[in-house]
């Protein structure tokens, strides 16, 4: 029984060195990666936007001006004004704040839903992998986009958090099939066996053995989930079965504004570049985080 708890204390010992070290390797491959740093700083800026808009801007976006509508861009009016003559940079400083929610929200939950259901069904196996699989596949038929169209259609509530839910529905499975993987690799693990053969609870093997050995590839794809959800929200507002007007987001000023492009360019291009900015940051830094989490590529 000694020899037991010799090889187990020595397995949890080496796994918390190499998770340490895996972990604190990326952090300072990350620092020096400038695209990571690049798309870190601009998340920052648009999360300090949609915190603390008063930082950015003093003008009230529902102070507009019918006199000037759709005014070009000037030093009063940095992006210039939209169709009612409202301050078009105050409104792209304000509609970080929505997108931002609800892709929060929505990778917050689908996270959470597919850990515990890729845990549980890589942990435990039969039935219940069987009765987890066979719903994922369910969902994972339902096509993501005109799913949420479809969802949205019905409900009828056009707020952050009826959004959030209907992605978090339809966006789990794919976090679930990665932890599934992950804990399948890792349950089989010597330090997991010895850690067992200890009398460790499942909680316990679950929760401080294979968790933390498994939870990587999840962090990388919420990352770039981020980004996802953002261009998703901007999506459904543009097919009009998301937020509404007078809110603000740039997926309204987008759906807005569009038929506006040849005649007033900046209308569409201000709100899209931020837009796009955002997805992309998300996305680079999910790529950047893959490279450094992955030995493999060192």
């Amino acid at each position: 029984m000694s020899d037991v708890t010799t090889v187990a204390a020595t397995d949890s010992a080496g796994q918390k060195e190499a998770s340490a070290s895996l972990w604190s390797d990326a952090r300072r491959q990350l620092i020096r990666n400038p695209l990571f740093v690049a798309s870190f700083i601009w998340v920052l800026i648009v999360s300090s936007m949609a915190l603390f808009p008063r930082l950015w801007t003093s003008m009230d976006p529902r102070d507009c001006d019918l006199s000037e509508p759709r005014a070009f861009p000037s030093a009063e009016h940095w992006f210039g004004t939209n169709t009612l003559g409202c301050d078009y940079y105050t409104h792209a400083i304000f509609g970080a704040r929505p997108s931002l929610s609800i892709a929060l929200l929505a990778t917050g939950g689908v996270v959470l839903i597919g850990v515990i259901m890729g845990l549980l069904a890589g942990f435990f196996g039969r039935w219940i992998d069987t009765l987890i699989s066979r719903f994922v596949d369910i969902l994972l038929g339902i096509p993501f986009l005109l799913g949420a169209v479809v969802f949205l259609s019905v409900i009828k509530i056009r707020a952050i958090w009826t959004i959030a839910l209907v992605l978090i529905l339809l966006g789990w499975t794919v976090i679930a099939r990665i932890m599934r993987g992950n804990v399948l690799a890792s349950k089989n693990l010597d330090y997991v066996h010895a850690a067992k053969a200890l009398g460790a609870s499942n909680s316990r093997l679950m929760a401080r053995h294979i968790l933390p050995n498994a939870i990587a590839p999840v962090v990388v794809y919420a990352t770039i989930l981020l980004g996802a959800f953002v261009g998703a929200e901007a999506t459904l507002s543009f097919l009009g079965v998301g937020l509404q007007a007078p809110s603000i987001t740039w997926g309204i000023m987008i759906t807005q504004h569009d038929v506006y492009f040849l005649q007033n360019p900046w209308l569409l291009i201000f709100p899209a570049g931020m837009l796009f900015l955002t997805v992309l940051s998300f996305v680079l830094m999910g790529d950047a985080l893959r490279d450094a989490l992955d030995p493999r590529l060192r």
